[in-house]
């Protein structure tokens, strides 16, 4: 079996900076990619996005942050990954926008108006945490195909709506409902209009939890559109491919939701340990649920250059899925020793925590800062991948910057 590098390309890519030499790496996409050109369309100017986000794929638009442009406590819009699995709607008709819930578990079907929804049920705000399932792909070894995601698709932004328990409870579900699954507005890559890009869901349990919404503002204002507008499901701590967009319709299910990209392997990882490189039938595949406990170190960049004279101050975050996070820790020897950091809660369940600590170190020369977090239950971040699988998603591995002090 091929050794894994112990250094992450993250950091390689610092020591490169600092030594003066260029890495290249190799990206693997999905079958029938091809390289981007921006021809007439500028993404960041579409999008309203800072020009230091990178930009992976755009038929659909793929772009995620780095580290450093999450430093925000609320992520603003100009910071959050954009993850799209189709084609942004073309057409919003906003007005005549309707939400239908039906499905095998529903009383009667109901099909309620946007203006509907906003003035019938209670607003809620809660700050909640996003996280692809496949934020850290791009270090898998054997590569995992799809989009290269390094550490960039996080996010924690203010998310204002109606609860969907709410909804479902005006509109009455019976006792046999197991799961809920969304139908959206966004257009299948093929443009057949019979096929859906993505309709996933959760159990109803995660349904009906206080901080699951139906949203129509992000940070105060109206839905950006690459983000969902005019309304989605907000899911927080689950994969954010649970927090459908652009949401028309939820059916209420008697089964496991059957839809697009929640069977085969679509955002599911081998039931047991496998490894590297193993095939793994779809019947040994499990669906992701809760998110594993990570953090980020969000300040300063990886590559800083720092006189022994000063201390180092180092911020960041850490999430947990449906946990909280415990302890917050960094090394600066590899994982060798490890030290408190400062830890503030969440503001609500389910959003992200801030961390900081002040770092001494004791020579001059190369160093690394690892970040290493442990939720509720006791269990921390693993220095490394955690464990290969076929989708590479979940890697919750040590974040990492490299630091120079002369």
């Amino acid at each position: 079996m091929k050794r894994r590098s112990f250094v992450a390309k993250s950091s390689l890519s610092s020591i490169a900076t600092l030594l003066g030499v260029d890495i290249v790496f190799k990206q693997v996409m999905p079958d029938g990619y091809t390289p981007i050109a921006l021809q007439d369309t500028d993404p960041f100017k579409l999008f309203n996005k800072d020009k230091g986000m990178i930009v992976l794929n755009d038929k659909p638009w793929n772009i995620e942050a780095q580290a450093h442009l999450l430093d925000d406590k609320v992520t603003p819009n100009k910071s959050i990954f954009i993850r799209n699995n189709g084609l942004v709607p073309e057409k919003i008709d906003v007005e005549n926008w309707t939400l239908t819930i039906d499905g095998e578990s529903v009383e009667k079907p109901k099909t309620y108006s946007l203006a509907e929804l906003k003035s019938k049920f209670k607003h809620h705000t809660y700050q909640l945490t996003l996280e692809c399932g496949g934020n850290g792909r791009s270090e898998f070894d054997p590569p995992a195909k799809g989009n290269q995601w390094t550490v960039g698709a996080v996010y924690c932004a203010n998310w204002t709506g109606v609860r969907l328990r709410d909804v479902l409870e005006d509109v009455g579900i019976n006792d046999d409902a197991v799961y809920f699954g969304y139908h959206a507005a966004d257009v299948h890559l093929s443009r057949d209009p019979g096929k859906e890009p993505i309709s996933r869901g959760a159990p109803i349990a995660k349904a009906l939890q206080d901080e699951t919404l139906l949203a129509f503002k992000m940070n105060g204002a109206d839905i950006p559109l690459v983000h969902g507008y005019p309304l989605r499901v907000i899911a927080g701590g689950w994969p954010a491919s649970v927090s459908g967009k652009w949401l028309q319709r939820i059916s209420i299910r008697n089964i496991v939701h059957d839809g697009t990209k929640m069977t085969g392997t679509a955002y599911r990882v081998p039931c047991k340990p496998v490894a590297p490189g193993e095939k793994v039938a779809d019947e040994d595949m499990c669906i992701i649920e809760s998110m594993p406990v990570k953090s980020l170190i969000t300040y300063p960049k990886s590559g800083a250059i720092l006189s022994k004279s000063k201390k180092l101050s180092i911020k960041g975050h850490a999430w947990a899925g449906e946990l909280e996070v415990d302890k917050m820790e960094y090394s600066i020897d590899f994982g060798a020793t490890w030290n408190s950091c400062s830890l503030q809660r969440p503001v609500n369940r389910l959003a992200w925590q801030h961390f900081s600590a002040d770092i001494s170190f004791p020579q001059e020369g190369y160093y690394e800062v690892w970040a290493k977090a442990t939720d509720t239950d006791g269990v921390g971040q693993p220095m490394l991948l955690p464990g290969w699988n076929p989708k590479g998603y979940l890697n919750n591995a040590c974040h990492r910057i490299a630091v120079k002090i002369t």
